[in-house]
């Protein structure tokens, strides 16, 4: 039987973020990472969220975050570095964690660095000690065992001979990925929750890497990197970042995969049966350094690999991926499987797309990441039990499947941890003037221009929202409000008085005058229904109101426990999970594309559901389908 979180009633907390991105931390950082950059993001503290979807998922996951307890985290650890007697250890073998953490899985210990970025992701937005105390419970833990091992700095939940293997090219998973997570953690402790031990840890795993890894020839080098290992570079950079130390500069190039992004300098597709999750991280390093240092390649590869994976290798609901890995360009009606659609990956290109943004400002950086947030992040948990999903599943008739809170543990699980507490991230930029980016209930709290916005909407629900300003003196600025490439039309008031708008739709509406306390801006956005056909085959399609992707609800035929939930006996059943689709279930719709738009009739005034004209298929947006089977794509009569 799978236990279930218990929410606690009322419980209120905003919180956003995730990592670190250029103009943030002052006094933090010894080397400058704006000169390359245009617009900049608000630190976690500028920016309140307000009820919303959006919230109510961060509560859940707050909830769980919480009640997993930090002995059980640390448990790996300690058992790797021999710090307990087995006959101590009767609370330690009864509650240890399953799943990708436990001690047979060579991935132990990621969850913990999830965590720690969760954490401190929690503190910063919500200034509440409890996650700090957590963190800080964890972080002390941590330096027991960094200092018990005594290997030179050499920190993880599993022995070196991990690492030795992935060096000698021989079967192994992932160390390197695992120990990205581990920095990944401990460097947002640090930045976030002000934990100068934190940083220690880090640089000591970082000084052992240096000395471990410099002797390597090039060509064990190459061999190493053929192993999946993450977001490496990019904790590198970040630790090059803070600290000014060259060798860590030094192992960021180190984990420069020629194999993997030479060919994208080239402008070569390359990811045809390549893992996703191994490529993306790779090209959140590369911006990194550009950030810091400049450099052509530095920015064209990542803004080469961005548009190819976004044009030719994207699902509707802004998701790639089958089993894990990219296919052949513009194949996607080939690959309508239960297995696509990695949570990671999207997650990853969240964090990709936001770097881009920063040092060039284009509205599709923002829509692609309003698409995939809403398609795909907002609907990957369980508003049930606050579990995630490692999927979104093309296939017809399949339905989401959840983690459970023991034995699962999954790569998605520990991103899912951050994904649901970094909602406000990109809501709104600034430069001299603001950029409202997103349309989703928050305050902002702009200290340095001493203006507070106020942003109220229902959107998607309705096209609209609304922004009220208030500041003790007038502020002379623009603001930028996007005009999505979704949109047929936009309407703006400023005080209530109608405003001539000029751009078209993929630009920002800008606004430009000296605001006072109590201005507002109210913006009404044309949405529609469209049927958006695979470029593979024009006769597979999916239908989309604005950014929202609306799914045709299945019910839950044949759906016996403990679906919709992962086999709680088993923790690798992703791949083998068999969804029991009816053989009467069929995705098939007697319209063309054209005829399609024209029958699809909104059921509720105010709200996302619509009927399909003359057949009983309702529709609603992926991210409010739970517990039943659902289809994305449809096959529409020729």
């Amino acid at each position: 039987m799978i236990k279930y979180l218990i929410l606690v009633a009322g419980m209120s907390i905003s919180m956003y973020g995730q990592s670190h991105y250029p103009g943030q931390h002052p006094g933090k950082l010894k080397l400058d990472d704006t000169k390359n950059v245009k617009v900049l993001g608000f630190d976690l503290h500028d920016v309140k969220l307000l009820d919303s979807p959006f919230k109510d998922n961060m509560v859940r996951e707050s909830k769980w975050i919480m009640d997993i307890d930090a002995n059980r985290l640390l448990h790996s650890f300690r058992t790797n570095a021999g710090a307990f007697s087995s006959q101590e250890g009767g609370y330690f073998t009864m509650n240890k964690l399953g799943g990708w953490e436990s001690l047979d899985c060579d991935l132990r210990g990621h969850s913990t660095g999830h965590i720690l970025s969760g954490l401190a992701l929690l503190y910063a937005a919500t200034g509440e000690k409890m996650y700090k105390v957590k963190a800080d419970s964890l972080v002390t833990g941590l330096v027991e065992v960094q200092k018990i091992l005594n290997q030179k700095g050499y920190l993880s939940a599993f022995p070196q001979n991990l690492i030795d293997r992935a060096i000698a090219g021989k079967s192994v998973w992932a160390p390197w990925y695992t120990q990205h997570k581990l920095f990944s953690g401990l460097i947002d402790q640090y930045l976030y929750c002000d934990s100068t031990s934190a940083l220690e840890i880090a640089k000591g795993m970082a000084d052992w890497a240096y000395e471990k890894l410099k002797p390597l020839t090039n060509e064990e080098r190459k061999r190493m990197l053929r192993n999946e290992f993450g977001g490496m570079n990019d904790s590198f950079y970040a630790l090059y970042e803070i600290t000014g130390e060259s060798k860590y500069k030094f192992l960021a190039e180190f984990f420069y995969h020629e194999e993997a992004l030479n060919p994208l300098m080239d402008k070569v597709d390359n990811l045809n049966k390549k893992h996703a999750n191994t490529y993306i991280p790779k090209l959140i390093g590369l911006s990194r350094d550009y950030e810091l240092e400049g450099g052509t390649k530095n920015r064209e590869i990542p803004e080469f690999f961005w548009n190819t994976v976004v044009d030719h290798h994207t699902f509707v609901t802004g998701s790639n991926s089958d089993k894990e890995k990219f296919f052949e360009p513009d194949h996607l009606s080939e690959h309508l499987s239960g297995y696509t659609g990695e949570s990671c990956n999207v997650y990853n290109m969240l964090k990709l797309t936001r770097h881009l943004y920063g040092y060039n400002p284009q509205i599709k950086y923002v829509d692609y990441y309003e698409k995939a947030l809403y398609n795909h992040i907002l609907g990957q948990q369980d508003p049930k039990t606050g579990m995630v999903a490692y999927f979104l599943p093309m296939k017809p008739g399949a339905h989401k499947v959840y983690s459970t809170p023991e034995n699962s543990f999954w790569c998605c699980v520990g991103s899912g941890f951050e994904n649901q507490a970094k909602y406000g991230e990109f809501i709104y930029y600034h430069d001299k003037g603001l950029y409202v980016n997103l349309f989703i209930p928050s305050e902002l709290n702009w200290k340095e221009k001493g203006i507070t916005v106020k942003q109220e909407t229902s959107f998607p629900n309705v096209g609209s929202t609304k922004l009220t300003l208030s500041t003790p003196n007038p502020v002379s600025m623009p603001i930028h409000i996007r005009y999505p490439s979704w949109a047929i039309s936009a309407e703006v008031k400023v005080n209530g008085k109608k405003q001539m708008v000029k751009t078209k739709p993929g630009t920002y509406i800008v606004l430009e005058r000296k605001w006072m306390d109590g201005d507002t801006i109210e913006v009404s956005f044309g949405m529609q229904i469209k049927v958006v056909p695979t470029v593979d085959n024009p006769n597979i399609a999916a239908i989309t109101y604005g950014p929202v992707v609306l799914a045709g609800k299945m019910g839950t035929e044949a759906m016996a426990e403990p679906a919709p939930y992962s086999n709680p006996k088993l923790y690798n059943d992703y791949y083998t999970y068999d969804y029991k689709v009816p053989n009467s279930l069929s995705n098939k719709l007697p319209f063309s594309a054209k005829k399609l738009e024209n029958n699809i009739l909104k059921d509720k005034e105010m709200g996302l559901e619509f009927k399909i004209k003359g057949t009983e298929n309702i529709l609603s947006p992926i991210y409010n389908i739970h517990g039943e089977r659902y289809i994305i794509y449809w096959n529409l009569t020729k």
